[in-house]
Protein backbone atom coordinates (compact mmCIF):
# COMPACT_ATOMS: atom_id res chain seq x y z
CA UNK A 1 0.00 0.00 0.00
CA UNK A 2 1.02 3.74 -0.95
CA UNK A 3 1.55 5.80 2.56
CA UNK A 4 -1.10 7.87 2.37
CA UNK A 5 -3.47 5.01 1.51
CA UNK A 6 -2.29 3.18 4.83
CA UNK A 7 -3.12 6.24 6.84
CA UNK A 8 -6.38 7.10 5.27
CA UNK A 9 -7.31 3.19 6.14
CA UNK A 10 -5.97 3.57 9.62
CA UNK A 11 -8.52 6.04 10.22
CA UNK A 12 -11.51 4.23 8.40
CA UNK A 13 -10.44 1.23 11.24
CA UNK A 14 -10.53 3.65 14.12
CA UNK A 15 -13.30 5.02 13.28
CA UNK A 16 -15.70 1.87 12.16
CA UNK A 17 -13.53 0.05 15.17
CA UNK A 18 -12.98 -3.01 13.08
CA UNK A 19 -10.12 -4.70 11.62
CA UNK A 20 -8.50 -5.09 8.10
CA UNK A 21 -8.43 -8.89 7.24
CA UNK A 22 -4.61 -9.21 7.64
CA UNK A 23 -2.89 -12.32 8.57
CA UNK A 24 -0.34 -12.03 11.10
CA UNK A 25 2.10 -12.08 13.14
CA UNK A 26 0.90 -7.79 13.93
CA UNK A 27 3.31 -5.28 15.34
CA UNK A 28 1.88 -2.81 17.51
CA UNK A 29 2.87 0.71 18.19
CA UNK A 30 1.75 3.10 21.16
CA UNK A 31 1.80 7.17 21.01
CA UNK A 32 1.70 8.79 24.12
CA UNK A 33 0.63 12.27 23.02
CA UNK A 34 0.16 15.49 24.81
CA UNK A 35 -3.71 15.42 24.24
CA UNK A 36 -4.29 11.64 22.95
CA UNK A 37 -2.65 7.98 22.83
CA UNK A 38 -3.14 6.21 19.72
CA UNK A 39 -2.06 2.55 19.91
CA UNK A 40 -1.79 1.07 16.37
CA UNK A 41 -1.96 -2.46 14.87
CA UNK A 42 -0.01 -3.23 11.67
CA UNK A 43 1.08 -6.91 9.88
CA UNK A 44 4.93 -7.71 9.40
CA UNK A 45 4.94 -5.21 6.17
CA UNK A 46 3.56 -2.36 7.70
CA UNK A 47 -0.05 -2.18 6.49
CA UNK A 48 -2.68 -0.87 9.15
CA UNK A 49 -4.92 -3.65 10.71
CA UNK A 50 -6.41 -2.04 13.78
CA UNK A 51 -6.46 1.08 16.30
CA UNK A 52 -7.83 2.71 18.89
CA UNK A 53 -7.35 6.30 20.19
CA UNK A 54 -8.33 8.44 23.38
CA UNK A 55 -7.90 12.29 24.12
CA UNK A 56 -6.28 12.26 27.46
CA UNK A 57 -3.77 14.64 29.28
CA UNK A 58 -1.20 12.06 30.76
CA UNK A 59 2.05 13.34 29.01
CA UNK A 60 3.27 17.34 29.12
CA UNK A 61 6.40 18.77 26.72
CA UNK A 62 7.02 14.93 26.08
CA UNK A 63 7.31 13.40 29.29
CA UNK A 64 4.96 11.24 31.33
CA UNK A 65 3.40 13.35 34.41
CA UNK A 66 0.72 10.84 34.78
CA UNK A 67 2.03 7.58 35.02
CA UNK A 68 -1.12 5.54 36.23
CA UNK A 69 -3.71 7.04 33.77
CA UNK A 70 -1.22 6.17 31.26
CA UNK A 71 -1.22 3.18 31.79
CA UNK A 72 -5.00 2.39 32.16
CA UNK A 73 -5.36 4.15 28.90
CA UNK A 74 -3.18 2.21 26.96
CA UNK A 75 -4.86 -1.12 28.94
CA UNK A 76 -7.97 0.10 27.33
CA UNK A 77 -6.92 0.81 24.21
CA UNK A 78 -4.65 -2.92 23.97
CA UNK A 79 -8.57 -4.94 25.23
CA UNK A 80 -10.65 -3.00 22.82
CA UNK A 81 -7.76 -3.68 19.85
CA UNK A 82 -8.02 -7.33 21.25
CA UNK A 83 -11.40 -7.45 20.97
CA UNK A 84 -11.62 -6.24 18.00
CA UNK A 85 -8.77 -8.86 16.66
CA UNK A 86 -9.40 -11.63 18.21
CA UNK A 87 -6.19 -12.31 19.50
CA UNK A 88 -4.00 -11.11 22.18
CA UNK A 89 -1.22 -8.44 21.55
CA UNK A 90 2.02 -9.28 23.77
CA UNK A 91 4.78 -6.81 22.60
CA UNK A 92 4.96 -2.95 21.19
CA UNK A 93 7.19 0.01 20.45
CA UNK A 94 6.51 3.57 21.99
CA UNK A 95 8.51 6.82 20.69
CA UNK A 96 9.94 10.40 22.22
CA UNK A 97 10.78 13.39 21.30
CA UNK A 98 14.38 13.57 19.51
CA UNK A 99 16.64 14.11 22.80
CA UNK A 100 14.48 12.88 25.56
CA UNK A 101 17.07 10.78 27.58
CA UNK A 102 17.41 8.61 31.00
CA UNK A 103 14.04 8.29 33.16
CA UNK A 104 12.03 10.61 30.63
CA UNK A 105 13.05 8.00 28.08
CA UNK A 106 12.50 4.94 29.42
CA UNK A 107 9.09 6.11 31.10
CA UNK A 108 7.00 5.31 27.91
CA UNK A 109 8.05 1.58 27.92
CA UNK A 110 7.36 1.41 31.43
CA UNK A 111 4.35 2.44 30.47
CA UNK A 112 3.21 -0.09 27.91
CA UNK A 113 4.59 -3.10 30.06
CA UNK A 114 2.66 -1.50 32.79
CA UNK A 115 -0.58 -2.39 30.13
CA UNK A 116 1.12 -6.00 29.51
CA UNK A 117 3.20 -5.02 26.35
CA UNK A 118 6.96 -6.22 26.37
CA UNK A 119 8.26 -2.81 25.21
CA UNK A 120 10.72 -4.09 22.18
CA UNK A 121 11.73 -0.60 20.86
CA UNK A 122 11.20 2.86 21.25
CA UNK A 123 12.04 5.34 18.45
CA UNK A 124 12.07 8.92 18.17
CA UNK A 125 8.49 10.27 17.04
CA UNK A 126 9.70 12.26 13.46
CA UNK A 127 11.67 9.02 12.92
CA UNK A 128 8.88 6.78 13.11
CA UNK A 129 6.85 9.68 11.22
CA UNK A 130 9.21 9.53 8.16
CA UNK A 131 8.85 5.58 8.15
CA UNK A 132 5.22 5.78 7.70
CA UNK A 133 5.63 8.96 5.18
CA UNK A 134 8.19 6.45 2.98
CA UNK A 135 10.66 9.22 3.44
CA UNK A 136 14.03 8.41 1.73
CA UNK A 137 15.48 11.92 1.39
CA UNK A 138 13.13 14.58 2.94
CA UNK A 139 12.72 16.27 6.04
CA UNK A 140 10.07 15.66 9.09
CA UNK A 141 8.35 18.18 10.99
CA UNK A 142 6.57 16.72 14.08
CA UNK A 143 4.57 19.09 16.08
CA UNK A 144 3.43 17.79 19.40
CA UNK A 145 1.30 18.86 22.45
CA UNK A 146 4.72 20.59 23.81
CA UNK A 147 7.92 20.09 21.34
CA UNK A 148 8.14 20.52 17.95
CA UNK A 149 10.36 17.76 16.23
CA UNK A 150 12.91 17.87 13.10
CA UNK A 151 14.16 14.53 11.38
CA UNK A 152 15.98 15.61 7.86
CA UNK A 153 16.74 11.94 6.32
CA UNK A 154 19.38 10.82 3.64
CA UNK A 155 19.38 7.41 1.89
CA UNK A 156 16.33 6.53 4.45
CA UNK A 157 19.15 7.34 7.34
CA UNK A 158 18.48 10.15 9.93
CA UNK A 159 21.65 12.34 9.70
CA UNK A 160 19.72 15.52 12.22
CA UNK A 161 17.60 15.31 14.77
CA UNK A 162 16.29 17.97 17.05
CA UNK A 163 13.68 19.06 19.18
CA UNK A 164 12.42 22.44 20.71
CA UNK A 165 9.72 22.97 23.52
CA UNK A 166 6.96 24.89 21.31
CA UNK A 167 3.93 22.72 20.44
CA UNK A 168 0.45 22.54 20.02
CA UNK A 169 -0.21 23.31 23.67
CA UNK A 170 1.03 26.58 23.31
CA UNK A 171 -1.66 27.16 20.73
CA UNK A 172 -4.12 25.84 23.70
CA UNK A 173 -2.72 28.87 25.95
CA UNK A 174 -2.75 31.56 23.94
CA UNK A 175 -6.51 31.02 22.59
CA UNK A 176 -7.45 30.57 26.48
CA UNK A 177 -6.02 33.87 27.21
CA UNK A 178 -7.65 35.60 24.56
CA UNK A 179 -11.11 33.99 24.79
CA UNK A 180 -10.91 34.27 28.68
CA UNK A 181 -11.75 30.42 28.59
CA UNK A 182 -10.62 27.09 30.43
CA UNK A 183 -7.52 25.27 28.82
CA UNK A 184 -10.10 22.21 28.38
CA UNK A 185 -12.25 24.61 26.29
CA UNK A 186 -10.01 26.07 24.38
CA UNK A 187 -8.49 22.59 23.65
CA UNK A 188 -11.80 21.96 22.71
CA UNK A 189 -12.04 25.27 20.11
CA UNK A 190 -9.13 24.23 18.26
CA UNK A 191 -10.99 20.72 17.43
CA UNK A 192 -13.63 22.80 16.20
CA UNK A 193 -13.00 23.09 12.34
CA UNK A 194 -15.62 25.80 12.31
CA UNK A 195 -13.90 28.09 14.32
CA UNK A 196 -10.56 27.77 12.10
CA UNK A 197 -11.10 30.81 10.09
CA UNK A 198 -11.61 32.71 13.19
CA UNK A 199 -8.63 31.55 15.45
CA UNK A 200 -5.76 32.06 12.76
CA UNK A 201 -5.20 35.55 13.20
CA UNK A 202 -4.90 35.00 17.03
CA UNK A 203 -2.63 31.90 16.69
CA UNK A 204 -0.64 32.99 13.65
CA UNK A 205 2.46 34.16 15.84
CA UNK A 206 2.55 30.81 17.80
CA UNK A 207 2.73 28.91 13.93
CA UNK A 208 5.14 31.91 12.65
CA UNK A 209 7.37 31.02 16.00
CA UNK A 210 7.08 26.93 15.51
CA UNK A 211 8.46 27.56 11.49
CA UNK A 212 11.09 29.99 12.88
CA UNK A 213 12.28 27.24 15.34
CA UNK A 214 12.78 24.53 12.30
CA UNK A 215 14.20 27.17 10.16
CA UNK A 216 17.04 27.84 12.87
CA UNK A 217 17.03 24.08 13.18
CA UNK A 218 18.45 23.74 9.36
CA UNK A 219 20.35 26.87 9.36
CA UNK A 220 23.89 26.17 7.90
CA UNK A 221 22.36 22.72 6.44
CA UNK A 222 21.92 23.91 2.35
CA UNK A 223 22.59 20.85 1.46
CA UNK A 224 18.98 20.08 2.10
CA UNK A 225 17.06 23.22 0.54
CA UNK A 226 15.37 20.98 -2.05
CA UNK A 227 14.32 18.03 0.41
CA UNK A 228 10.45 17.83 0.68
CA UNK A 229 9.34 18.70 3.78
CA UNK A 230 6.41 17.35 5.71
CA UNK A 231 4.38 18.54 8.95
CA UNK A 232 2.73 15.90 11.14
CA UNK A 233 0.99 16.15 14.62
CA UNK A 234 -2.37 17.09 16.03
CA UNK A 235 -2.07 20.84 15.24
CA UNK A 236 -1.10 20.19 11.26
CA UNK A 237 -5.38 19.63 11.41
CA UNK A 238 -5.58 23.51 11.19
CA UNK A 239 -7.23 24.83 8.79
CA UNK A 240 -4.91 26.55 6.37
CA UNK A 241 -2.09 25.79 8.44
CA UNK A 242 0.15 23.92 5.53
CA UNK A 243 -0.12 27.48 4.04
CA UNK A 244 0.87 29.90 6.72
CA UNK A 245 3.78 27.42 7.90
CA UNK A 246 5.30 27.36 4.52
CA UNK A 247 5.03 31.21 4.31
CA UNK A 248 6.68 31.56 7.61
CA UNK A 249 8.97 28.77 6.84
CA UNK A 250 9.81 30.06 3.20
CA UNK A 251 10.01 26.84 1.67
CA UNK A 252 6.51 24.25 1.11
CA UNK A 253 5.58 22.01 3.43
CA UNK A 254 3.21 19.13 2.95
CA UNK A 255 0.64 18.17 5.67
CA UNK A 256 -0.54 14.48 4.75
CA UNK A 257 -4.26 13.44 5.53
CA UNK A 258 -5.08 12.59 9.03
CA UNK A 259 -1.28 14.20 10.33
CA UNK A 260 -2.12 12.82 14.07
CA UNK A 261 -2.34 9.30 12.93
CA UNK A 262 1.50 9.30 10.56
CA UNK A 263 3.43 9.03 13.55
CA UNK A 264 1.46 6.41 15.70
CA UNK A 265 1.20 4.35 12.42
CA UNK A 266 5.28 4.38 12.11
CA UNK A 267 5.93 3.34 15.83
CA UNK A 268 4.06 -0.07 14.71
CA UNK A 269 6.56 -0.10 11.46
CA UNK A 270 9.30 -0.11 13.97
CA UNK A 271 7.77 -2.59 16.17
Amino acid sequence: MEPYAKIYQLQELIETKRAADRPGPYKVGVDLGTADVVLVVTDSEGNPVAGSMEWASVVKDGLVVDFRGATEIVERLKKEVEGILGVTLDKGATAIPPGTVGRNAAACGHVIAGAGLDPVCQVDEPVAAARALGIKDGIVIDIGGGTTGVAVLKNGEIVLSEDEATGGTHITLVLAGAFHISTDEAEKMKRDSSRHKQLLPVILPVIEKMATIVRNMLAGHGEYDDYPVYVVGGTAYLTNFGEEFSKAFGRTVHVPPHPLLVTPLGIAMFA
